[in-house]
């Protein structure tokens, strides 16, 4: 039996009404979990730059939520190392919640720049480790990472880089703990004063590396150049908030 156009349309209408319904439904009802999920990868990834690998992965989700609760307190700063509280809305500015892909997207001086304190467990009032977030451009799209910084802001503690397509095998080895080891107990500025960073030199196997250099990635000299670019830019980005931190100077915008 031939339905009529009148008739299709309505129950096409309907149809689209109700499986679009459920859809927002499901969405809705997945959003926490979702919600729960990011959290629980970024704080994670945070830690990362300063336990240990094994460790680390080996706890429950609620061990590694209570562990940065205890452990981790945060901020966020403008370019000139001020505290920035609120958004241009009046809105609450929370350091875990920070786009980094959006804030890459601005020219730096318009960016957020999160600040997260690794404290003591003994001391909950000392820092053991500045965690700066970091973000680049690898050989084929976006890298990513932490660096942490001893508490004289001065030596790498550890990193924690990631990637989203860097060739399995080459580039990719800056996510392997192999690689991320390299810059544990390197220098960011030379005897001078002067922020130099950490960089990755050409090709592999590289003996008698000075405190500001770490081996390359055999056939990833662009990704490794896309880590050091990273690692320079972010790092001076955060020098006002390092000036100010050694000078005892802090302001809250």
């Amino acid at each position: 039996m031939r339905q009529s156009n009148g008739y299709i349309i309505l129950f096409t209408a309907i149809m689209t009404v109700i499986v679009g319904g459920l859809l927002s439904l499901t969405s809705q009802g997945l959003a926490p979990a979702q919600k729960k999920s990011i959290e629980l990868d970024t704080k994670s990834s945070i830690l990362s730059s300063v336990m240990d690998r094994e460790v680390l992965g080996k706890m429950k989700p609620n061990e590694v939520l209570t562990r940065y609760n205890e452990r981790i307190t945060s901020l966020v700063v403008d370019i000139n190392g001020n505290e920035i509280t609120s958004d241009e809305k009046g809105g609450a500015i929370v350091a875990e919640e920070v786009n980094i892909l959006k804030n890459y997207k601005r020219k730096p001086e318009e960016r957020q720049y999160p600040v997260f304190k690794y404290m003591s467990a003994e001391n909950p009032d000392q820092v053991e480790a500045y965690i700066l977030p970091v973000y680049g451009a690898g050989l084929w799209d976006k890298i990513w990472g932490y660096v942490a910084l001893d508490s004289e802001l001065k030596t790498i503690v550890g990193v924690s880089f990631d990637h989203k397509a860097e060739t399995p095998g080459l580039g990719a080895r800056i996510g392997t703990p192999e690689i991320q080891q390299r810059y544990v107990g390197k220098e960011i500025y030379n005897q001078k004063g002067e922020l130099v960073s950490v960089t990755m030199v050409k090709g592999e196997g590289n003996a008698g590396l000075d405190d500001h250099h770490v081996d390359g990635l055999s056939g990833a000299t662009l990704t490794a150049k896309g880590v050091n670019a990273m690692l320079k830019n972010y790092l001076n980005a955060y020098q006002g908030y390092f000036k100010k931190l050694n000078s005892g100077a802090t302001a809250t915008l």
